[in-house]
């Protein structure tokens, strides 16, 4: 499985992703700010490359959130993947990984929507009718 993003890097991608988004950033921009282009951007929000360290340092001072905010809502299953190889020399298997709604475009947007309405009866308003929505069993 060489060449497979670890769960734990595809997460801080993810977060970093998550972060840049919801400040209305775009990946060119946070390239710039830390000295990268938007490639290698790309590269660590799909953990393609891991994040060392020190940019992880970089990028939590930019995004304006602490480091443990990358690893912050890890699943079980990302948490228990060491990334140790079985006994020889063998590659372990990857438990296969679930993408997480929060993190998906569509998401981000709703939400920044969302807190976009200055009203805060109207936003209460708005977000008892979608809970009611969600929670309609759907008709058959």
């Amino acid at each position: 499985m060489l060449g497979t993003p670890r769960p734990v890097d595809v997460h801080v991608g993810r977060r970093v992703r998550l972060r840049r988004t919801l400040l209305g950033m775009s990946q060119e921009k946070l390239g710039q700010a830390i000295g990268l282009t938007f490639q290698q951007i790309q590269k660590y929000e799909r953990g393609a490359n891991r994040i060392g360290a020190s940019r992880l340092f970089e990028l939590s001072k930019v995004l304006d959130v602490p480091v443990s905010f990358f690893f912050d809502d890890m699943t079980d299953d990302v948490k228990a993947y060491s990334g140790r190889p079985a006994a020889g020399f063998a590659e372990q298997g990857q438990a296969p990984y679930e993408p997480d709604p929060l993190t998906k475009r569509e998401t981000l947007e709703l939400v920044r929507a969302y807190y976009r309405i200055t009203n805060p009866q109207v936003r209460k308003r708005l977000f008892e009718l979608v809970k009611s929505i969600a929670n309609t069993p759907p008709s058959e």
